[in-house]
């Protein structure tokens, strides 16, 4: 009898989890994937996220807004565990692109020839900037994250995330004007 009513909270718990979460899975991942350019790298970093939470479930059943809350949780463990390290380049022919990562990958194949260079072009600028304007440009142009969210996701004041935006996108937008970023070696 013990043994039952333990396995039916378990399970009870598991359905908890799952639906608090998996509206969030997709998103999860594809800021995963923005932020280390591997899919297998991405998933481990969302799998480790959810191992983590799983046990904390009824915190997350308090939590008012769980979309940015995931978001930074994502993000700490992103850089608990890859900022520490030197990435290595991303190169491109590979696993990395913008499409894939929003599971659009079928989409590129019916571009044109020169809508898939910008878009190469693209992920080559993106990947040249530094950490804090690559993630900031990636979850606020991309993810459409609001600023006031990334303010609570990244701990930063607001008036810091408009200036690294800027700088940002004016970063950007020289690499792509001079092409001053490597080429890809595929």
């Amino acid at each position: 009898m013990l043994f039952s009513l333990f396995s039916r909270k378990k399970r009870i718990d598991a359905d908890s989890f799952e639906a608090l979460v998996s509206p969030h899975v997709e998103q999860l991942y594809r800021l995963a994937y923005r932020y280390t350019g591997q899919q297998a790298d991405a998933e481990d970093l969302v799998q480790d996220l959810l191992i983590k939470l799983y046990p904390r479930t009824p915190e997350l059943q308090q939590v008012g807004q769980l979309k940015p809350w995931l978001a930074k949780s994502l993000y700490y463990l992103y850089v608990d565990r890859y900022r520490s390290q030197k990435r290595s380049p991303i190169e491109f022919g590979q696993e990395h692109d913008i499409e894939a990562s929003t599971g659009n990958s079928n989409h590129q194949g019916e571009l044109s020839p020169q809508r898939q260079d910008t878009i190469r072009d693209l992920q080559r600028a993106i990947d040249h900037l530094s950490d804090e304007h690559r993630i900031l440009i990636l979850m606020h142009d991309v993810e459409a994250y609001t600023l006031t969210e990334l303010e609570s996701i990244l701990e930063t004041p607001l008036g810091t995330l408009k200036s690294r935006l800027h700088r940002g996108r004016a970063k950007l937008r020289k690499l792509l004007e001079e092409g001053t970023f490597p080429a890809s070696q595929a």
